[in-house]
């Protein structure tokens, strides 16, 4: 049995911090080939996740909430948001469900967020995640210039 408690989260919120991607994974499955994909996410608000999609194969993916604020963002096939929401357990948005061929991505809004997230398997590098061509790839000097700009559309801070 693996416990998620505060010492297990704040560990894994400093591995985060000292990460030049500012963030840091935890995976309960042990292999990629895993059917079903179970991993922590802690986050700090200079990360940038960039907005993807699961299809070929379709994959279903689902966050909650453990600690601190993290938007969801949802986009239609031009990048323009369609929806989102601010996973917040104090506001009660507990968590999102995100269908397959859902254009979406995460932007933290707090520092030491940590999400859960649940998704379909296996993992193959290959074809994971199709990224969008309409936003900055990961390390792109303009990313979290994105990430400023959907925050101001959205009023979110």
């Amino acid at each position: 049995m693996i416990k998620i408690d505060n010492e297990f989260l704040k560990k894994l919120e400093a591995e985060a911090k000292n990460s030049a991607r500012r963030r840091k994974n935890y995976n309960f499955h042990k292999v990629a080939e895993d059917t079903l994909q179970r991993m922590l996410h802690a986050m700090e608000t200079d990360t940038y996740v960039q907005p993807h999609k699961h299809e070929n194969p379709d994959k279903r993916e689902a966050f909650i909430i453990l600690k601190g604020r993290v938007a969801v963002i949802k986009y239609n096939d031009e990048g323009r948001v369609t929806d989102h929401i601010v996973m917040d357990r104090d506001a009660g948005n507990f968590g999102v469900d995100i269908t397959p061929r859902t254009w979406h991505s995460l932007i933290c809004l707090e520092p030491g967020s940590v999400i859960y997230e649940v998704k379909d398997g296996p993992y193959n590098p290959g074809d994971d995640k199709f990224f969008a061509s309409w936003a900055p790839a990961e390390g792109d000097k303009n990313a979290l210039e994105f990430n400023e700009k959907i925050i101001k559309l959205l009023n979110l801070l």
